[in-house]
């Protein structure tokens, strides 16, 4: 967290401290699995004023109790220095090379060559990354595909000339998409896994580290394509986090070589999105990231059916959060309001979402979410959805009800890849069986 101003970092860690010191106990929940409709949103379930009832008891907090905390309204904003991360290429790399391009290593160009991959021995063990110089995890990391996954057939060759690119959430790191990029390589898939460090993102600046990290991974990306015609992508993004980058990557992409996009065959969007600049949003992932598991964004919510009964989803103190989140997420409310409205954050971030929102490639799109969401409101995704119908985009979406933010895969294993098995096979896998 050393990379981010000290007159930013004092509120926002002070309150996180507090936060979760007041939290001991895991509290997570198994919920319920759900049924979803992917042609349809009319046949999901309604998911009225989700944004309201989160902020409506966060609302009966004044300032005034919270008078210690009022240096909020008063940070600065300083604009951080950043140095761009230099890559580190693991032990099978010699030093000379340690500050050449990733992309750039003849090793990797040849075993990444998909052709060869069926006589790789052991490739899943097989793994890259570039690492955080303040931490050991890595930003991103390359898995190949499950050696009993390969075999000589069109169809296997198809998707191990497929690369899953997996945009992590606020907070994710390498671990949490471990069991997303197992699916994937069992199933034959390359895939990448890509994670902010938390510093980065507080620390952000347009055109700064966090971006010139994207840019490394897609300067990667398009030097596994260049040359073979038949190689392509497919995007899985979770929450505004991973949406935004995928924004970004889309951005650089057509700048590099406007080509390659057509070559993006799917993109599948997990918990999100919220397509404009909104405080409560960015404040309820941030306060999300800090208390993990003992944070009510965790936790079930309480809607009306079809019928108009109440329905209990999850758990039942949904209505009672610690007084401290209240605070951490009324601190972090205020201070996103005034980061966002900041001209070059505006205008970066609206750049970002037009591109999203008007100008994406012409793939099919998966949108996973949940009317219990307390980050994403699901009548958000629907809208977006909606819009994205009405540009032409062929579009699918899944309602899992009851499942928290970016915990659909958890709490329902069978329905999540089911929708990415069928999503998938009409994306990837129908393109080897039509020959």
């Amino acid at each position: 967290m050393s990379s981010f101003s000290g007159a930013i970092q004092r509120p926002l860690v002070a309150a996180a401290a507090v936060a979760v010191a007041s939290f001991s106990a895991d509290l997570s929940d198994k919920l319920p699995s759900r049924d979803c409709s992917t042609s349809d949103l009319a046949h999901s379930t309604p998911c009225s004023n989700t944004q309201k009832s989160d902020s409506s008891w966060v609302s009966h907090i004044s300032d005034s109790k919270l008078a210690n905390l009022s240096f909020v309204t008063r940070i600065p904003v300083p604009v951080p220095h950043v140095q761009f991360r230099v890559p580190s290429l693991g032990h099978n790399c010699v030093s000379n090379l340690y500050h050449s391009s990733v992309a750039s290593s003849p090793h990797l160009r040849n075993l990444y060559h998909s052709a060869d991959l069926p006589r790789v021995s052991r490739p899943a063990a097989y793994s890259h990354g570039v690492s955080d110089s303040t931490t050991s995890e890595v930003m991103y990391k390359w898995h190949l595909p499950e050696p009993n996954a390969l075999d000589d057939s069109s169809c296997s060759l198809t998707k191990s000339r497929t690369v899953v690119v997996l945009l992590g959430w606020l907070g994710a790191r390498q671990r949490h998409l471990k069991k997303y990029a197992e699916w994937y390589t069992s199933k034959g898939f390359h895939v990448v896994t890509f994670t902010f460090p938390m510093g980065e993102i507080l620390s952000y600046q347009p055109g700064g580290k966090a971006e010139q990290n994207v840019h490394l991974l897609v300067d990667h990306l398009a030097d596994w394509l260049e040359g073979e015609s038949d190689k392509n992508l497919v995007f899985h993004t979770f929450s505004n986090t991973g949406w935004l980058t995928y924004g970004v990557i889309l951005e650089h992409l057509q700048k590099q070589d406007p080509t390659i996009t057509g070559r993006i065959k799917g993109c599948i969007v997990d918990s999100a999105p919220v397509a404009y600049p909104d405080p409560w949003v960015w404040a309820s992932g941030f306060s999300a990231a800090f208390l993990k598991k003992n944070s009510v964004a965790t936790k079930g919510r309480v809607f009306s059916d079809e019928s108009g009964i109440k329905v209990s989803i999850g758990s039942e103190d949904w209505r009672k959060p610690a007084l401290t989140e209240a605070a951490l997420l009324l601190i972090l409310k205020k201070f996103f309001e005034i980061i966002l409205d900041l001209p070059s954050v505006n205008r970066r971030l609206s750049d970002v979402m037009s591109m999203l929102s008007s100008r994406q490639p012409s793939c099919p799109q998966l949108y996973m979410y949940s009317s219990a969401d307390r980050v994403i409101p699901a009548d958000s995704v629907e809208s977006f959805v909606e819009a994205q119908r009405r540009a032409g985009h062929d579009v699918r979406a899944c309602n899992f009800v009851s499942s928290p933010h970016v915990d659909h895969f958890r709490n329902d294993p069978k329905l999540y890849t089911s929708q990415l098995s069928q999503f998938l096979e009409e994306c990837v896998v129908s393109r080897c069986k039509s020959y």
